[in-house]
């Protein structure tokens, strides 16, 4: 009788078993470009843009795969299908190898990247012949059992078996195939490259980068591509042939206040304008006040218009900076298309030439306008007041043009490269450079100087020292959640979560312990609503949902509930209620009134395992949620149904 009860009851629960759950993953791969096709029985697989997906010839459904549904890893170089032994061998770009059987199982074989050693182990293909896999390693070949899933032999060209008359591989799987693969939609972005991202409403803008981050060689396709429920908008891409010249690099954009469908963006090759996804206007030094890079006296042309940051303010207009330029640096485009210049003196060289990597732009709370000067000679935080239009220029001293950093104790740093800067909700300014973390206390932004402060850590162990907060990391990019809390990606050392206060590390997200793709992190942008955190690796977009969401101003019935709801028998990840207000009390109470659980929200967020004070899984029933404000106002109760 307990359970139909219980079972009635969740008839009139809000079913919110749709949302992820805290803790989960998702990749989000390109699937664009195939350059691979291996045709295993009844199916297709494609190896495009670098990643997989299997498309069944028999009921035309498609598989996709990623390292977070199975894969070992991420960039894939090489696929080939054996017939002997049924199984598709995937060669990855640091030398990693995956087994894939046509049933989805996937095998690791993972000797050979692992193994420590001074030779080249880059794979530059390979060939079949029964049950093996012959590896072309550049200072060796390979031998792979595919059927036991092991590496057999290592022939040196020394070695008195080395092969020298292998079968080469066919590829007429490819040009048979290519005419059906190109009429497959796996889903997916159509570029990997996600340098800059931002959440705007309900979508994920994004652009693709790279050129600011001195790995000029890479040159980027132009890129931007939108992020909406799941599915994806590409604005027109291949401008150079609209234009007339180079669309590389883009690094940044911006999103008109008024018309989410109207995108400015910017990059190395100049300022473009998209309305409804398509262009309606390129900006440059012949059309504009815009000008050239200024290259050892000489400027360079509209391939080389430096735009590395914009922002748009409150009454909308565009704040542009264009680095590198003579005689401009700082530009306002109106609302009604009027440009303004409001070049700075402090923005430039001994010769009036803007600063090399002018970028990162923010408007503060209070309205100011920030940015930094990105670059190993002279790199510098801006605070920009609009309004006055005055500028401060932020650094503790210069030795021969570099500048050095200051902290509270005294300790002096060349920071070489400032790569992100953000606010947090106690209004204090981060910086993350390529020598750590620093912070400009919310009561010092705008003054005349500042001091970067570094947070220092309790060892805890007795000896009463404390260590600065991340010092000496290589930090790319941060982003605030709603509950407070610092996302801080790296170069090389994967995602780290620091608590609302600064002292604790809650994660530490690398490729080694978690399904993130990539321990290059060059950016991160977090969804308010679900709390779902992006991460933009080198190798590609993949996501985390975490236990904070933006909170609400005011809590209500409606809006106040919990999932997945109702608990089904097995489940035992965390509940989550959402719709909280900031540092909510909440009180999770059983069917009798007594008290299971209690704690504050991350933002609008609070989790719960489905356990009791100590420890004990609790039992069927109808759980009350009881919430109210930080100030104890404003009690609001949902259900929970639980069925065991």
């Amino acid at each position: 009788m307990r359970r139909i009860v219980v079972l009635l009851l969740i008839a009139v629960c809000a079913l919110v078993s749709l949302q992820a759950q805290v803790g989960s993953w998702q990749a989000y791969m390109s699937y664009h470009e195939p350059q691979q096709i291996a045709k295993g029985g009844n199916n297709l697989y494609v190896l495009a843009s670098n990643s997989l997906y299997q498309y069944n010839l028999n009921d035309q459904s498609i598989t996709t795969y990623d390292k977070i549904t199975g894969l070992s890893d991420t960039y894939i170089t090489h696929i080939a299908w054996n017939n002997d032994a049924r199984k598709l061998i995937i060669i990855y770009q640091n030398s990693n190898i995956d087994l894939l059987d046509a049933n989805g199982n996937i095998t690791n074989i993972a000797a050979l990247y692992k193994k420590s050693m001074t030779d080249d182990k880059t794979i530059d293909s390979l060939t079949i012949d029964g049950i093996y896999a012959y590896l072309y390693v550049r200072f060796a070949i390979i031998k792979v059992n595919m059927q036991r899933g092991e590496i057999s032999d290592t022939y040196r060209p020394t070695h008195p078996q080395y092969p020298t008359s292998l079968p080469v591989l066919k590829t007429d799987d490819y040009d048979t195939n290519l005419p059906v693969v190109k009429t497959l939609q796996p889903g997916g972005p159509k570029y990997n490259y996600f340098y800059n991202m931002q959440f705007v409403g309900n979508r994920l803008y994004t652009v693709g980068g790279y050129f600011l981050s001195g790995a000029m060689d890479l040159h980027r396709p132009g890129t931007a591509q939108i992020l909406q429920n799941d599915e994806w908008q590409i604005l027109e891409d291949n401008l150079q042939t609209i234009t007339g010249y180079s669309y590389l690099d883009n690094n940044c954009f911006a999103v008109d206040p008024f018309n989410e469908n109207h995108i400015f963006v910017g990059g190395r090759c100049g300022l473009y304008e998209f309305l409804d996804g398509k262009l309606s206007k390129y900006y440059n030094k012949d059309n504009s006040p815009l000008k050239g890079a200024v290259d050892r006296g000489k400027q360079l042309d509209n391939s080389y218009i430096l735009i590395n940051g914009l922002k748009f303010d409150k009454n909308e207009s565009l704040w542009i900076l264009n680095s590198q330029a003579d005689h401009v640096n700082l530009l306002e485009l109106t609302k009604e298309g009027e440009w303004v210049d409001h070049y700075q003196q402090e923005l430039t060289n001994e010769n009036n030439i803007g600063l090399t990597g002018l970028s990162n732009m923010m408007i503060d709370s209070r309205g100011y306008l920030w940015f930094v000067n990105s670059n190993w000679e002279k790199p510098t935080v801006f605070c920009y007041d609009i309004w006055l239009d005055g500028l401060k220029s932020y650094y503790s001293y210069s030795v021969n043009g570099e500048n050095y950093f200051t902290n509270q104790d005294g300790v002096s740093y060349n920071v070489s490269y400032i790569n992100a800067i953000s606010e947090d909700r106690d209004h204090n300014i981060w910086l993350g450079t390529a020598k750590g973390l620093f912070m400009i206390a919310s009561d010092e932004v705008g003054q005349s100087k500042v001091t970067f402060q570094q947070i220092k850590v309790p060892r805890n162990d007795g000896s009463n020292f404390a260590d600065y907060l991340m010092n000496g990391v290589n930090i790319s990019c941060i982003a605030i959640d709603g509950g407070n809390r610092k996302w801080i990606g790296t170069n090389g050392n994967g995602v780290y979560l620091i608590s609302a206060d600064n002292m604790e590390q809650i994660y530490h997200f690398t490729t080694e312990n978690s399904p993130l793709l990539s321990n290059n992190i060059e950016s991160i942008a977090i969804d308010p609503t679900s709390g779902k955190v992006y991460f933009g690796t080198f190798n590609g977009l993949c996501s985390y949902v975490s236990d904070a969401t933006e909170p609400a101003e005011e809590m209500e019935k409606d809006n106040v509930y919990a999932y997945p709801n109702p608990v089904e028998p097995g489940y035992t990840g965390l509940i989550t209620v959402t719709g909280l207000s900031f540092d909510a009390d909440v009180k999770i109470l059983s069917p009798s009134g007594k008290l299971v659980s209690q704690g504050r929200s991350n933002g609008g967020t609070y989790t719960w395992d489905g356990c009791d004070l100590h420890g004990n899984r609790v039992v069927s029933g109808v759980y009350m949620v009881a919430v109210a404000t930080s100030e104890g106002k404003s009690g609001v109760v949902s259900k929970i149904a639980i069925v065991r």
